[in-house]
């Protein structure tokens, strides 16, 4: 693909609706002898348009007029006749608007952030213990406290698979890493294709052709890659919920072990492969043991709510 086309591809993934203006503009030169004059197209493209068409190089100086860069060119990446692989990224339609975050959602990553201090300040550990204590304080009373962390981690796992259903938007995931895929197979093609053509002693011109539009596609990659922090902002959207929602249950597991205190039995849990030990005893490496049972209470619920509820989470 020569430079022409090249560029006539950029500015249609920038305007889509500049494919009209370059039909326009190719119907023009056919009726002048290849010459354009702004006055006889204005009707059908916009002066930006235009100007971008003469800024890119597409629409070079002529006689009286403008004349098509390289015509032949222009007509291959009009029509799709050329025999490049094409811009990959470009055939899947991402709509970023999908990606962003509304402004609750902000609010949500905002609130997630102010709480998570309460891990290392008691200050903010006790308001928030003592806060959620007044939902939480009745069950803890007349449950054993190995019981009320099953209850907790039931909880966090329901509500945690609802958001993730319902916030993580799999369709347009899917898109992203198709755009990918799209692009790294563009670029296989074109290797293999190079490396044929310099096997079989092409000219330097095709060579060289094939080196642009390799370069061209690892340029396109670099976009799809910056252009893949939608997906991360996909993926983070849901989280920002259940960190808002699960950072106080779990300073008020902390603060009703470390700041008030367990006594007599249930100071003490039984636990599979381990036996009987202190909720604080360090279980795996410094991580003590009420996390631990709490992390798998909590990942055993997920998977079973998840296939309960045929919540697939695979894009």
């Amino acid at each position: 693909m020569t430079r022409t086309a090249e560029k006539i591809d950029a500015l249609v993934r920038e305007d889509p609706a500049m494919a009209d203006a370059l039909e326009s503009i190719r119907e023009e030169a056919d009726r002048d002898a290849g010459e354009v004059h702004w006055a006889d197209v204005n009707d059908e493209l916009t002066s930006g348009q235009w100007g971008r068409l003469i800024e890119k190089g597409v629409l070079v100086d002529g006689d009286e007029g403008f004349v098509i860069a390289d015509r032949d060119a222009f007509d291959r990446a009009l029509d799709g006749d050329g025999d490049s692989v094409g811009t990959a990224a470009a055939d899947v339609d991402i709509d970023e608007d999908e990606s962003s975050w509304s402004q609750w959602d902000k609010l949500a990553g905002i609130g997630a952030l102010l709480l998570m201090p309460g891990y290392w300040f008691n200050s903010i550990r006790n308001v928030v213990g003592s806060t959620v204590d007044i939902a939480l304080g009745p069950l803890d009373a007349v449950l054993p406290f190995y019981a009320v962390i099953l209850i907790v981690a039931l909880i966090t796992g329901l509500y945690s698979s609802l958001l993730q259903a319902n916030l993580m938007n799999t369709e347009v995931m899917g898109k992203y890493q198709e755009r990918m895929k799209a692009v790294q197979e563009e670029q296989k093609d074109l290797r293999q294709r190079k490396k044929d053509a310099e096997e079989r002693g092409a000219s330097d011109a095709e060579i060289e052709r094939l080196e642009n539009e390799l370069e061209r596609a690892r340029e396109e990659q670099m976009e799809a890659m910056a252009e893949n922090l939608g997906m991360f902002k996909l993926q983070l959207r849901p989280m920002v919920w259940i960190m808002l929602l699960t950072i106080p249950l779990f300073l008020w597991m902390y603060w009703r072990i470390q700041s008030v205190g367990l006594h007599g039995a249930q100071a003490t849990v039984v636990m599979p492969m381990v036996g009987e030990t202190s909720w604080q005893a360090g279980l795996l490496g410094p991580m003590p043991a009420w996390i631990v049972w709490y992390f798998l209470c909590s990942m055993g619920f997920s998977q079973m709510l998840r296939k309960s509820l045929n919540i697939d989470m695979s894009p």
